[in-house]
């Protein structure tokens, strides 16, 4: 179980037996693996000890983007709060760019990442005045593809309706460049120099 908080600045703030803490830049997340009620307790003193120490230190919590995550199952999820406030329960969230989900599928996280891209992709075929496939190879490479590869190490996709999805953005977006489109997939990778985005993701990772 973890909860994601939202802090200004940096520092130590607690000590616990069950429960742990990360801190990165602004974001800080709390959590506990929950055995039995003595975590869950513990977990909330935590979050007490938090905001006592954000308020002796002058900063503020954002508890509006505040949230509790459950990892797997959790019979009998505990309303935690802070600052007196009730953390509302999530089935997923953003953490550092990337969509966490309770049962740990980035299925949501791809679709998001793939709808940007293809808005992005459609972008700068609508406002490129320049058909020159090289620009625009260039301008996908520089504009698009890190939308489809950033922290891929975490989000890897493992079903194949998630790899085709990835895919599918930089496979049209070749389709669309002149003289390509009625060449195979694979050819217009060799003309163009490319690797697939699978590719790219084992190689990376």
């Amino acid at each position: 179980m973890a909860v994601w908080l939202r802090p200004y600045g940096t520092g130590h703030f607690f000590d616990s037996t069950h429960s742990s803490g990360k801190l990165f830049a602004d974001d800080a997340k709390l959590y506990v693996k929950v055995v039995n009620s003595v975590a869950a307790d513990e977990l909330q003193r935590a979050l007490t000890a938090l905001s006592q120490w954000a308020d002796e230190w002058q900063l503020s919590v954002s508890v509006d983007k505040c949230c509790t995550l459950c990892i797997g199952k959790v019979d009998g999820v505990d309303q935690f709060h802070t600052k007196d406030v009730p953390l509302p329960i999530v089935t997923s969230c953003r953490d550092l760019g990337i969509t966490v989900s309770s049962n740990l599928s980035f299925s949501e996280h791809i679709k998001d990442i793939v709808r940007k891209a293809y808005q992005r992709a459609n972008m700068i075929h609508r406002c490129f005045v320049s058909r020159n496939v090289n620009l625009l190879v260039y301008a996908f490479t520089v504009y698009v593809r890190p939308l489809l590869e950033h922290n891929s190490i975490i989000w890897s996709p493992q079903l194949k309706q998630d790899i085709t999805a990835v895919e599918q953005v930089q496979r049209r977006s070749t389709k669309l460049l002149h003289g390509l489109r009625d060449l195979p997939y694979t050819e217009r990778l060799t003309r163009l120099n490319l690797h697939s985005l699978e590719v790219r993701r084992l190689t990376l990772t």
